[in-house]
């Protein structure tokens, strides 16, 4: 037996409302946006996904604007072919269920992952399907394969990256347990000691949600780096022990300072540049661990002696393989706050203008949140 499913033989399945409750409407058509151009979005009008057997139709309440969707749009990373529905860090409530689903049921509100792995392949059934062979991203169009996202009032997704949110969590927090799996990822991943030092390159969102995560492990200090004086206030309300701008000669002091002129234990590449790289490498002490999240830069120059003759630990750090669970439940409990990190809450006929004004680099906009059901 399948969940609550709706036959498309003119019975159309209720939708939970803002309000929580289950109204009639049509699910035919939905309001999308779409990237039909590079540069240039559409508000349209474009049919509602269809589901196989073991998929869910979402309403999505909720799609936060992510950084690499906003580095997309120009065709910059090739990874946003136009036209597409971008948006993939979402929530929402079940629509729809495929025939096989019988665990959830229409107006369950979820959260879900953006990957979508084969489950089948080498890495997969060893644990890490951010590896998968053959994964695709929601909301991605490469040349590999398409993938319409949430940046709509509906989404299909598979099952197994759906998650029932945590009684009392709201859609907006629930849109950003992608970037803190992808913090938790980079933590299991880093592996710091009860007290290592650790700098945070880079003060966006991956940055604040690691700032946080290393707290939490337990390193003392933290330091976040960035040029940007409100975010640097951000990351020490969250937990940062010291902030500094990159450029600034208070850093060096800052981190020999704190660690005896060592060098920090592990330095966290948020951001993917030439220079941020060259600064966790120079930031960190022989024998630590850089950790590369950020990858604005498809190649960038390394520092090949110093790092072989240090004994430093590069690690690459891709999206999240398990996490996705721990990190809904640690945004419920509050262990890791992102409320702070949501700038504005918009419908989707504006996302347009709040992707130029993230793209402009506004003082102080952070994450932007996006909400069809507003529109």
């Amino acid at each position: 037996m399948g969940g609550r499913r709706f036959s498309a033989e003119g019975q159309q399945p209720p939708v939970v409302c803002s309000n929580h409750l289950t109204c009639p409407r049509s699910v035919n058509r939905m309001k999308a946006l779409v990237l039909v151009e590079y540069n240039r979005f559409e508000l349209q009008d474009v049919p509602v996904p269809p589901i196989a057997d073991d998929e869910l139709l979402i309403a999505v309440r909720a799609c936060s604007i992510c950084g690499s969707d906003v580095h997309g749009v120009d065709g910059s990373t090739g990874r946003r072919q136009p036209p597409i529905i971008m948006g993939h860090e979402a929530a929402g409530v079940v629509a729809d269920c495929g025939a096989a689903i019988d665990d959830l049921n229409v107006g369950d509100a979820v959260a879900f992952d953006s990957m979508l792995p084969c489950g089948r392949c080498w890495f997969c059934v060893r644990g890490r399907p951010n590896l998968c062979d053959s994964r695709k991203v929601l909301g991605v169009a490469c040349d590999e394969f398409r993938c319409q996202g949430a940046f709509a009032e509906f989404v299909a997704v598979p099952r197994r990256i759906a998650y029932r949110m945590p009684a009392g969590l709201s859609f907006e927090r629930a849109a950003l347990a992608e970037p803190v799996s992808v913090g938790l990822h980079a933590l299991g991943r880093t592996a710091p000691r009860l007290g290592d030092s650790a700098v945070v390159i880079g003060a966006g969102t991956i940055g604040q949600v690691m700032v946080q995560v290393l707290r939490r492990a337990g390193c003392l200090p933290v330091i976040a780096v960035d040029p940007d004086e409100h975010r640097r206030r951000l990351a020490v309300s969250l937990g940062a022990t010291a902030a500094s701008a990159p450029e600034s000669p208070e850093l060096r002091k800052t981190v020999d300072f704190a660690t005896a002129g060592r060098g920090v234990d592990v330095a966290v590449d948020a951001v993917g540049l030439s220079a941020t790289v060259e600064l966790a490498v120079n930031l960190v002490r022989k024998g630590g661990t850089v950790a590369l999240i950020g990858n604005l830069a498809p190649q960038t120059p390394l520092a090949l002696q110093r790092v072989v003759t240090r004994e430093i630990t590069l690690l690459g750090c891709c999206a999240s393989a398990t996490e996705y669970p721990d990190a809904l439940r640690l945004i419920a409990e509050g262990g890791i706050e992102v409320a702070p990190l949501i700038s504005a809450v918009a419908p989707l006929h504006e996302a347009p203008k709040w992707f130029e004004r993230l793209r402009s680099g506004d003082q102080g906009l952070l994450k932007v949140v996006i909400k069809p059901d507003l529109s």
